[in-house]
């Protein structure tokens, strides 16, 4: 009993310092924190629940479910970046919640602990668990919708297909067709696989689950439809869902093999411990949850590996799985080094790249705006940053020659990752790449400046300023929000604030 409560609270700290506690330290990012929170803005501002708007355009990038939760929460705490967060925050800790009870029942609660504690330590995962996009909030229906799909299988309920069909509609209000496709394409193979496929159809085409996911999905879409036509269809499944696997879109490309590296880093700082599951192929295949597990986060590695469009956060759809597999197969004889050394490698790196651009200067970088951006926030590497890195170091390497068991090694490793990663870093590219966004808006928004966006995409300039951007061409007498780099296509201005690759300016005279 006093073990069990000893895990209990160290995960519900875990969860704490690692989604809750630095939620309104930092500015919003830029991009998708930016356009999702100012959309939720301009929802709550015009009092249209239906349709969201990006600066007074129509935008079908994601459905409704989380811009509903998002002015709910900002009608509670109000108008912050905490508010903004706050769902998906509350989200990725009923995913891990629902992590821990599944294994919990089919495995042991020390299991069930390890599994939720490499989640809530992973670097992907707690920076996607409090930002203020629909990621968390998707991935929690994904996990209960896949949960209750093995429990299906397992004992052959009709309550387990009402409950899926329940967690896919909600995940279909979240983020769309994603939110069908992976619990029906991973139940597919994996019912297929153990000659169930008769079972699966009756389950799959089910009248009265089916009926359920129409009543809680296709209000919305129906209701969509009809307010905004053909528009609708174009910009929401066309563009964003079947364009965007055909074809890179925004510039997010990659090879076949981007996800390795993604992997790798994501999984910090328990990287080994987790993709050495790998390994453990023979034994995977002869245990049914096993191969569930290794079946749903295959096919989201590959499905994603040959998308058009890759971004990082795509392949976490599939980290539950190795999450709860890593933990089952976790061996407490692996060498302390394993556990430690990856978090030790990041700290390292994070001291050496400041002193390289110290150094060498920032030529390296081609991009202008990088650069500009770079030149001016070498000062935010300062003493403390270099002491933390410094200490958080020779603790690892404490660690690792100490005689304490790898599993307590493994817990303070996580905390203090946790630590790093929230308390210092986080708030250092924060500083460097959206505090000058966030401080020119307010800078507008004081002056009741009718500012113009000049070649920049940041839509948490307009969130702060709290009014749309004015548009059309540049005239002489402009407020302009840019960057520093297209400055130089402008022939006279005025400065009115610059800092790190911004500029809000007076324009004089057009070219």
């Amino acid at each position: 009993m006093n073990r069990t409560y000893h895990l209990y609270s160290l995960l519900a700290i875990g969860v704490f310092f690692s989604f809750f506690s630095t939620l309104g330290f930092v500015p919003l990012f830029d991009l998708d924190e930016g356009a999702f929170s100012e959309a939720t803005r301009e929802m709550l501002q015009s009092g249209n629940y239906l349709t969201t708007y990006l600066d007074g355009n129509l935008r079908f990038d994601k459905p409704i479910l989380i811009y509903w939760f998002q002015a709910l929460s900002v009608k509670i705490f109000g108008l912050n970046e905490f508010a903004l967060r706050f769902p998906s925050a509350l989200s990725a800790s009923f995913w891990v919640l629902a992590t821990f009870l599944f294994v919990k029942r089919f495995f042991n609660i020390q299991s069930a602990f390890l599994a939720s504690f490499f989640m809530i330590c992973s670097l992907q995962i707690t920076i996607i668990a409090k930002a203020a996009i629909a990621d968390a909030l998707l991935n929690l229906f994904i996990a209960l919708s896949m949960f209750s799909i093995y429990k299906l299988y397992q004992t052959k309920k009709s309550k387990f297909i009402y409950l899926t069909y329940i967690f896919v509609a909600l995940g279909t209000l979240t983020k769309g067709p994603v939110a069908i496709l992976i619990p029906l394409v991973v139940s597919f193979i994996f019912f297929a696989f153990k000659m169930e496929i008769k079972f699966w159809f009756k389950s799959v085409f089910n009248p009265k689950a089916l009926g359920v996911f129409f009543l809680i999905a296709t209000p919305w879409y129906i209701l969509e439809y009809i307010d905004q036509g053909q528009k609708f269809i174009d910009g929401f499944f066309l563009k964003h869902n079947l364009e965007r696997f055909d074809e890179a879109m925004e510039g997010h490309y990659g090879s076949f093999l981007y996800y390795i590296p993604v992997l790798l880093i994501g999984l910090l700082p328990f990287s080994y411990l987790i993709l050495r599951v790998f390994v453990k192929f023979k034994d995977i295949i002869k245990n049914d949850l096993f191969l569930f597990l290794f079946i749903w986060f295959l096919f989201v590695f590959i499905f994603f590996s040959f998308s058009g469009t890759k971004l990082p956060h795509y392949i976490i759809y599939g980290y539950t799985p190795l999450f709860i597999l890593g933990a089952i197969f976790y061996d407490l004889k692996v060498k302390s080094f394993w556990t430690v050394f990856p978090s030790v490698m990041l700290y390292m790196i994070l001291l050496i790249l400041p002193l390289i651009f110290f150094i060498g200067g920032v030529d390296m970088i081609q991009d202008e705006f990088a650069k500009e951006i770079l030149k001016e926030s070498l000062v935010l590497f300062d003493f403390k940053y270099f002491v933390i890195l410094i200490v958080a170091s020779l603790l690892s390497f404490i660690l690792i020659k100490s005689n304490w068991t790898n599993y307590t090694k493994l817990l303070i490793t996580g905390l203090m990752f946790i630590g790093v990663i929230n308390f210092l870093i986080l708030p250092l590219v924060a500083n460097a790449k959206q505090m000058p966004i966030k401080e020119a808006a307010l800078l507008a928004k004081k002056n009741n400046y009718q500012v113009k966006m000049y070649r920049i995409n940041t839509p948490s300039f307009v969130f702060y300023m709290q009014q749309l951007s004015k548009k059309g061409k540049l005239e002489s007498g402009d407020i302009v929000f840019t960057k520093v780099n297209r400055l130089k296509n402008i022939k006279k201005y005025d400065i009115i604030y610059q800092k790190r690759g911004v500029a809000l300016i007076k324009v004089k005279e057009i070219d």
